[in-house]
């Protein structure tokens, strides 16, 4: 794969069904217009090629009536443009636009009734985001100053909250005149909606007290669907997600559980609560293990079925479809049946009836769609042919154990030919993330260009229990860098690998490794590309968006100990090229952090480079503008290619 298959990378969305009608949204980076293009495609469930069933710029996440006539989804006219919900007969015809909000519209959620679509959206204040105000509509450099007056003021790729917050809306799709009616105000931070069987409330996850003070804790709510104040149904135990309701009365949702700013390294877990609305909180009471199961919100809501719950599982690198009965307790991951996704990533699922369908990414394919029968599974469609064509390369798993003696686990992607190749080393983010079975675009680039590709998953990665998780709290630097360097000394084994050419990378957690690896291990290796980069926990508290409490979380509240667990203290060590390589709106980790690398390191005579990229957030390398994603790398290949 070279960067500019990266127009290659198909990425199918969370599929529909209903009867014979199987949807999903096929996203794909297009260089030329710099943004991500794609329509809904009709996929055949007893084989057959897809086909398009619309035909915007850009059309995701269809949802399709109860009634079966009509399908919901999410449109945008073109580069730039806010998605807004428009509306397709099943039988054909054009697609109707049914909001047109400033700042775009989220997921539409379909009432019991096939008219009524709920879905949230950002509000802005007047004269701001091109909003009409008392003064006209001003660019944003001439817009009013702001006050803030809370911690939670801004966040990674959505920008400053308080000035637009998200609110709920309900709109009548039957009338071509009817607006959408807001249904919520305040700081709450309203999200995910999701009907009760009579179509009378709307179910979502809110800021705890409704947001009037900073906090961590999300709870649920459910908004009455013709106006009203929002009645409390369950107090979490520490966050709520994907809230569903089930036919008998329940609530099902995903969850953590922690207290105060202890929001790391937690397993998400499946819960359940009575639906009350009656102004008394349910007791939530959860359903899967906190140290064995790990729920994945990405992979989308829980799907109640006649046989059970299904659920997205974080499984040792694989993002698994599993079962949880309706009445377990504390089910533990070998109770949950496994229905989908060994050695793979379950990316969204439905079903309907005895028929399972998922979007599965494998180590060769950026997704398909899967129809589940049984044990038995079928790819329906073959959106990565063509990257497949291009040339991908196998995951090889590695096995090995720190000096500690605790099993470390990782892959190696090998690039074609003897060798000996030279070798990266790629850290993943997070911590709490984790490199996985599917398709990483990254290793492949690199393994395309004559790199072996070494990608672990030390202590403090997500999928390995929540003990293997939670070890770096207060300890980063220790049991991690020691399960990073076992992956790799495990792989330099090979004869094919050349020891004396490897070079060291990561992102966020991983540019604070690279960071780390530099200043203590730097004989190790050639050159280091840091990339939005944690380099300082005591800057990173004060700036971040996160950064008032995940700092604490990790390193707790010693100045000393944020000090000591800060690349920057050890940047003297530092004497290799290295990379700071950084998003001029990263919010997560700001520019600061590069920033005050790059001085330090210059300043100490380190022959040390700095990479901006104008106009992105944290996300760059994963959702960033297409072209930005070709020209980073194009640049990770030209260092690498200097220095090994």
């Amino acid at each position: 794969m070279r960067p500019e298959d990266i127009e290659l990378l198909a990425a199918p969305g969370a599929p529909a069904m209903r009867g014979e009608l199987l949807l999903v949204g096929v996203s794909t980076p297009d260089l030329e217009a710099n943004s991500y293009r794609g329509g809904l495609r009709r996929i055949p469930i007893d084989g057959g090629e897809s086909r398009e069933f619309t035909q915007g710029f850009r059309d995701v996440a269809p949802a399709i009536s109860p009634d079966g006539s009509q399908v919901a989804f999410l449109r945008t006219t073109g580069p730039g443009v806010k998605p807004q919900v428009y509306v397709i007969p099943v039988d054909g015809g054009e697609a109707r636009q049914v909001t047109d909000l400033p700042l775009g519209a989220g997921t539409p959620v379909w009432a019991p009734d096939s008219r009524r679509i709920a879905f949230t959206a950002r509000i802005p204040d007047a004269g701001r985001y091109g909003a009409d105000g008392p003064d006209g509509t001003p660019d944003p450099p001439s817009e009013a100053p702001r006050w803030i007056d809370r911690l939670d003021y801004r966040f990674d790729d959505s920008g400053y909250l308080a000035d637009r917050p998200i609110q709920l809306f309900v709109v009548d799709s039957a009338d071509p005149d009817a607006k959408p009616v807001v249904l919520t105000e305040g700081a709450a931070e309203v999200a995910e909606p999701a009907w009760t069987p009579s179509g009378e409330h709307v179910v979502v996850r809110a800021r705890r007290d409704w947001g009037i003070e900073d906090t961590l804790n999300v709870d649920l709510w459910a908004v009455p669907a013709e106006g009203g104040s929002p009645i409390l149904l369950a107090r979490s135990a520490g966050s709520a997600n994907h809230p569903v309701v089930t036919d008998d009365g329940m609530v099902v949702y995903l969850g953590e559980a922690f207290a105060g700013t202890a929001a790391v390294a937690n397993n998400t877990g499946l819960w359940a609560v009575p639906l009350r609305l009656d102004g008394v909180p349910g007791e939530p009471r959860r359903l899967t293990d906190s140290e064995t199961v790990d729920c994945d919100v990405a992979a989308g809501k829980p799907l109640v079925t006649a046989a059970g719950v299904l659920v997205g599982v974080r499984n040792q690198g694989a993002i698994e479809l599993r079962r949880v009965a309706t009445g377990a307790a504390g089910a533990t991951l070998s109770e949950l049946t496994l229905v989908a996704g060994h050695q793979g990533m379950v990316k969204g699922f439905t079903a309907d009836g005895e028929r399972i369908v998922v979007s599965l990414s494998t180590w060769d394919s950026a997704g398909e769609v899967v129809l589940v029968t049984g044990d038995e599974t079928c790819a329906l469609t073959d959106f990565s042919g063509p990257l497949r064509a291009a040339g991908v390369r196998p995951l090889i798993e590695v096995k090995a154990s720190a000096p500690d003696g605790y099993a470390t686990h990782g892959w190696l992607v090998l690039p074609e030919g003897e060798g000996p190749h030279p070798v990266l080393l790629a850290v993943h983010g997070g911590p709490f993330m984790y490199h996985g079975w599917g398709l990483y675009d990254e290793a492949q680039v690199y393994a395309a260009a004559g790199y072996a590709v070494v990608l672990p998953n030390p202590r403090g990665s997500a999928g390995y229990g929540q003990s293997h998780g939670r070890a770096v709290i207060g300890a980063m630097g220790t049991v991690d860098v020691d399960d990073v360097l076992s992956v790799l000394d495990a792989v330099l084994e090979r004869a094919d690998l050349d020891p004396n050419r490897v070079g060291v990378m990561g992102g966020s957690y991983g540019g604070w490794m690279t960071s780390w690896l530099a200043a203590h291990h730097g004989s190790r290796f050639k050159a280091a590309w840091s990339e939005r980069a944690l380099n300082s926990w005591e800057s990173f508290e004060g700036t971040s968006d996160i950064g008032w409490w995940f700092a604490e979380a990790y390193c707790g509240t010693d100045p000393d100990a944020l000090k000591a667990m800060s690349p920057l203290t050890h940047a003297a060590k530092i004497d290799m090229p290295i990379a700071l390589v950084h998003s001029e709106h990263d919010y997560r980790c700001p520019l600061e952090q590069a920033q005050r690398m790059f001085v330090r390191l210059r300043r100490n005579g380190v022959p040390a480079e700095m990479l901006i990229f104008p106009g992105e957030g944290h996300e760059l390398t994963r959702s960033g503008q297409p072209r930005h994603r070709k020209q980073r790398f194009e640049a990770v290949l030209e260092w690498f290619g200097r220095h090994l």
